[in-house]
């Protein structure tokens, strides 16, 4: 059957963002670091797109975040379990990863992730990711470690876990493409990263239409991404804008353009839609205190 309308103009605004995001990239650093740094997203970008399955998706993922950090593993999130799946850079000591548990309740770092859906900055003693991780890493006792979820069609299906001298933008930013690629509404997640549940859905959720919902989800996600980059391309702005109590101030210009492309894409056209990058922008860049948005903020999309 062929995909509908809604569908298809979906993928390619999914498309057009991820093009944008990988392209805005070229500003990061000096030129040479530029070219290398775009190279790279656009090659991981790339091989998630085109992956055929879990395995393709998981190594495309892994092999790039471990270009980002000293380490890196891609664990699949089973319930209360992290299973890991793949992982580059670790000690040649260490045994076989794949199929290795991590029980979350014994890893408050990678539950602390799931939970919030957020990256989780951690040290590395067995009390923050576990004695089994700590042990199989080999990890020092003063070490870090990062932890950054992938989130697809509102679940977290799998955690990226990188270790000492992190990239955090630029692996956070992965994620953020994985999960949008692989819970697109023509590119479901592979099924060997689908380990846990639907979250409980409210009566009002469940009145909406097929269509709703989906418009809905990927709202959702076009507010994580947006604010994201704000986060990635504008560390300065937003540190100074929290600091200042006005981030509306310093990202004035950035905020408009998500607002508008917000409201042109999701809110005209559902008369359902809740303002979720309003939301994004509260719990993410003001830290869950909406004074910190500044008293210019225009405020919830009406």
């Amino acid at each position: 059957m062929a995909p509908s309308t809604l569908a298809v103009g979906l993928r390619q605004l999914l498309d057009a963002r991820i093009t944008e995001l990988l392209n805005e990239a070229e500003g990061l650093c000096t030129a040479r670091v530029r070219r290398e740094t775009a190279g790279q997203l656009n090659q991981a970008v790339r091989r998630m797109r085109q992956a055929a399955g879990a395995e393709e998706a998981g190594a495309a993922l892994t092999d790039a975040a471990a270009a980002f950090a000293t380490g890196a593993a891609l664990f699949r999130v089973d319930g209360a379990v992290a299973r890991g799946e793949r992982i580059r850079g670790a000690p040649e000591t260490a045994g076989e990863f794949r199929g290795l548990e991590i029980p979350l309740a014994l890893a408050p770092a990678l539950a602390a992730a799931v939970e919030s859906r957020d990256p989780v900055v951690t040290d590395t003693t067995p009390a923050s990711v576990s004695g089994l991780l700590a042990s199989y890493l080999g990890h020092a006792a003063d070490g870090r470690a990062s932890v950054f979820p992938v989130a697809s069609r509102e679940r977290v299906v799998a955690l990226v876990y990188a270790w000492g001298a992190v990239e955090g933008p630029a692996i956070e930013l992965l994620g953020e493409a994985a999960g949008a690629l692989w819970g697109g509404p023509e590119r479901p997640a592979p099924a060997g990263l689908i380990g846990i549940a639907p979250a409980a859905t409210a009566s009002s959720w469940e009145r909406l239409s097929a269509e709703e919902q989906r418009l809905h989800l990927r709202a959702q996600r076009f507010a994580r991404v947006r604010v994201a980059e704000m986060r990635l391309y504008h560390a300065a702005e937003v540190e100074s804008g929290r600091g200042g109590r006005n981030l509306y101030g310093a990202l004035g210009e950035a905020i408009d353009g998500a607002r508008d492309s917000f409201r042109k894409t999701y809110f005209d056209r559902c008369p359902s839609m809740v303002d979720y990058l309003h939301l994004e922008l509260v719990r993410t860049l003001a830290n869950d205190d909406p004074e910190l948005l500044g008293e210019d903020y225009p405020g919830v999309l009406v």
